[in-house]
């Protein structure tokens, strides 16, 4: 969600692991005597650093584990060191799509029901390999400098509609970026009667856009975008938006009609420290201080209720899961479609793109 997705980096091999925790040495399950390993892999960047500082380090710290980084999460890397046997990964952020495709072709790990107590987050973004690790919205996104509070898009229809609102529409590039449920809401489907989605609907209401759209393939990219104006208009992750803002930039968003999303956590099938991670996952969802702090850092969601009575209010009316953005929720995205289709509807993409 929050960085370049679905690349295979053959240079990432050669990067190492970024050692965040005292280190005891080499390879193997084990650091220094009495120590436990723990390798974890985000989407890269100051997002991931965060969220090992706020809700992964202090675990470590209490329970002796030595803890290491890779970035970015790789589905092709992931599968190749599962069907290899040689796993280094013990716990990666991954989409949901992904996740059931691992879980289904025995590449994931099943989640250890007596460690972890899956009752405390959604039943509906957990899995049978995976739990929610965050959650975020797909926001209308504007320029603050160009658009007012007043005056901007409040629905998808509106987000369409070039005429009223003109300049470049800002989409991110993968398919899974929930450009096709917007569109499909802009032109009248109803937001529970989205899935299966009506591809050829879909794209029809994109043509009528199409010469106005920007794609992105990073966070940083989105921010880029829209608060330099390039973009005034782009469909957004909301934590982005949040912290541009709070950076002072010209950047605001819309709740109206957001469409909600959230990451997961697997743990490789092969993992020595499977175990770890097991233990690890268990307390992140009991424990919703942790939660807290990493959304009161990035603008990103928790994932159990019990956590909102932590944040900040400033951060709390830019989450997803707050009480009065919950209700202006158009749908949530469905991965178990986006699991069946991925690889369809993303060469139908790049062949409309390059059209």
């Amino acid at each position: 969600m929050r960085h370049t997705r679905h690349v295979v980096i053959a240079a990432i091999a050669a990067a190492g692991m970024l050692g965040v925790a005292a280190c005891g040495g080499g390879g193997g399950s084990a650091g220094a005597a009495g120590e436990k390993e723990l390798t974890v892999v985000m989407w890269g960047g100051e997002d991931q650093k965060t969220h090992v500082r706020d809700a992964i380090e202090p675990w470590a710290k209490q329970n002796n584990v030595n803890l290491k980084q890779d970035e970015p999460s790789d589905y092709a890397k992931f599968q190749t060191q599962v069907e290899s046997g040689k796993v280094s990964w013990d716990l990666v952020e991954v989409e949901p799509h992904f996740a059931t495709k691992a879980c289904k072709n025995g590449w994931a790990e099943k989640l250890d029901k007596t460690k972890i107590d899956t009752s405390l987050v959604k039943a509906e973004l957990t899995g049978e390999c995976a739990v929610p690790v965050l959650e975020y919205a797909f926001t209308i996104g504007y320029n603050s400098d160009i658009y007012s509070a007043e005056n901007h898009p409040r629905t998808w229809a509106e987000f369409f509609d070039t005429q009223k609102f003109p300049g470049k529409r800002g989409f991110w590039k993968d398919a899974t970026g929930a450009i096709f449920e917007a569109a499909l809401i802009a032109d009248g489907v109803a937001p529970d009667q989205l899935y299966p989605l009506d591809l050829d609907r879909a794209f029809r209401k994109l043509d009528t856009i199409k010469q106005d759209i920007v794609w992105y393939d990073s966070g940083a990219m989105q921010q880029e975008l829209v608060s330099s104006g390039e973009t005034p208009l782009i469909q957004a992750w909301n934590g982005r938006i949040y912290r541009a803002a709070t950076a002072g930039r010209p950047a605001a968003q819309e709740w109206n009609q957001h469409i909600l999303s959230y990451d997961q956590l697997v743990i490789p099938h092969g993992s020595e420290n499977a175990a770890t991670a097991q233990e690890w996952i268990g307390w992140y969802l009991s424990n919703p201080e942790a939660q807290a702090a990493y959304s009161n850092d990035t603008g990103y969601g928790p994932v159990s209720d019990a956590a909102m009575q932590y944040i900040k209010p400033e951060v709390a009316a830019e989450l997803p899961s707050s009480t009065q953005n919950a209700g202006k929720r158009s749908a949530i995205m469905n991965y178990g479609y986006w699991e069946q289709n991925y690889e369809d509807v993303t060469q139908r993409l790049e062949e409309w793109r390059a059209r």
